[in-house]
This record gives structure tokens, C-alpha cells and sequence, in this order.
């Protein structure tokens, strides 16, 4: 049996709220296969990128465990959890989140320079490459289009070559045509570098796509049935 990409094992996750204990997460389960798409959908607020969080490594759970390629991450500390999102997790977000004053280039090379890669002008340009944007490598973010931007960052979140891609809403401040469009392009992506990709989306259509649904509900995570 291989070894799952990602595993979490009764997720919860409380936050203190004025006199009392807001609970976002009630013992939440999923496994991630390798090279498996997994979309989770749900209400906006109901905690789908708190979950992303949890599960990147980003947040660390109040009960339960979470297992990112085999390492747990309650018994990691916040470096090491670093570094294993440094080499094996990419992250693309709704709003992009590019570096504003550097050129395309210089965003998707930032994740490379940071941990000391090799060769990194040329990685990243061969990133920019697959999401189409070679000829915009000397753009700064505010002379890209939108749809632009997120290829930019999903050449960012794409340059490690990761065992996992996570996307919160990657396609939410997009129109319709570039929101297809960037949807396309990490499928594709997801299978050139045989990557397992996690989405988050209140696009059911889009969520449609990927191997298994997941529906975020009162804190509790319950998968959805495909159609027959």
C-alpha cells in the first residue's frame, strides 16, 4: 500500500471566544492519496481555510493529528514544519499574495532563495514556463492581469516541485473564462508533477473535477457521494 500524502485523524480545533470556547473543527477525518485531487467545499466561515491551514502545517490542531507525508506535525517544531513545506508543499491563495515591488521572476524565484536552492533563476523560469508566462518574467505584479497574477503564484507554489499543492479559492477573484482557465492549468499541472492537490472552493462545478468531494459542515467533514 502507499503511503498517503496527507492524513488527518479526528481534527479539532477550538479558539477561545470572549467567555467562551468557538469550536471550528469537531474531529475531522481525511486521507489524501498520492497524485489524488481532493476538493472541499462548504459555506463561507464554516472553516475550510483554517482546515488548509491545519493541514499545511500552518496552524497546529487543538486534538487529533495530522499526518503531512508521513510526518506528524504535533511533534514537529515550527522550523521543521517550515522546512517540509519549504521542499514538498505548494500554496496558492485567492488574493495571490505576490511580493508587490518584485517582477514576476523574482516572485516565483523568493520560495528558492529562501532555503538556499541550486540553480534558481533557471527553476524558476522554467515554472513561469508551464504556466505560460515566460514573456512576462519582468512585470511587476500591478502590470499583470489578474488571471496573470495567479499563474505567477501558482508558478511560485509550483517551483519546489511539491508532493502536495494546496489552493484556497484560487479561482474566487477571477472572471469565469480566467477562472476556467486556471483551473485547467493546475489539473494539469497536478498531473505533469504527479502531485496530490488539495482545493478549497464554493465552486461546485470546479469541485466536480477532482477524484473526491468533501463537505465542510458544522465543523464536521463528511465526503460526498458521487453521483451514479
Amino acid at each position: 500500500m502507499q503511503n498517503l500524502t496527507l492524513e488527518l485523524s479526528g481534527v479539532t480545533y477550538e479558539v477561545p471566544a470572549d467567555q467562551d470556547t468557538l469550536h471550528i473543527l469537531k474531529g475531522c477525518d481525511l486521507q489524501v492519496q498520492p497524485c489524488q485531487s481532493i476538493a472541499i467545499i462548504g459555506r463561507s466561515g464554516s472553516g475550510k481555510s483554517t482546515l488548509l491551514s491545519l493541514m499545511a502545517g500552518l496552524e497546529l490542531v487543538s486534538d487529533g493529528e495530522v499526518k503531512l507525508l508521513g510526518q506528524s506535525l504535533q511533534n514537529t517544531s515550527e522550523s521543521e514544519r517550515a522546512l517540509i513545506r519549504a521542499n514538498h508543499v505548494g500554496f496558492v491563495f485567492q488574493n495571490f499574495q505576490l511580493m508587490p515591488t518584485m517582477t514576476a521572476l523574482e516572485n516565483v524565484m523568493m520560495p528558492l532563495e529562501l532555503f538556499a536552492h541550486s540553480d534558481i533563476k533557471a527553476k524558476a523560469m522554467q515554472a513561469l514556463e508551464k504556466v505560460e508566462l515566460s514573456h512576462r518574467i519582468h512585470h511587476l505584479p500591478n502590470q499583470l492581469s489578474g488571471g496573470e497574477q495567479q499563474r505567477v503564484a501558482i508558478a511560485r507554489a509550483i517551483v519546489t516541485n511539491p508532493k502536495i499543492l494546496f489552493a484556497d479559492e484560487p479561482t474566487g477573484n477571477l472572471d469565469e473564462t480566467t477562472a476556467e482557465h486556471v483551473q485547467q492549468l493546475l489539473f494539469t499541472l497536478q498531473k505533469e508533477l504527479n502531485t496530490s492537490l488539495v482545493i478549497v472552493t464554493h465552486d461546485n462545478d470546479y469541485a466536480a473535477k477532482c477524484d473526491q468531494q468533501y463537505l465542510l459542515q458544522h465543523g464536521v467533514l463528511n465526503l460526498v457521494e458521487a453521483d451514479v
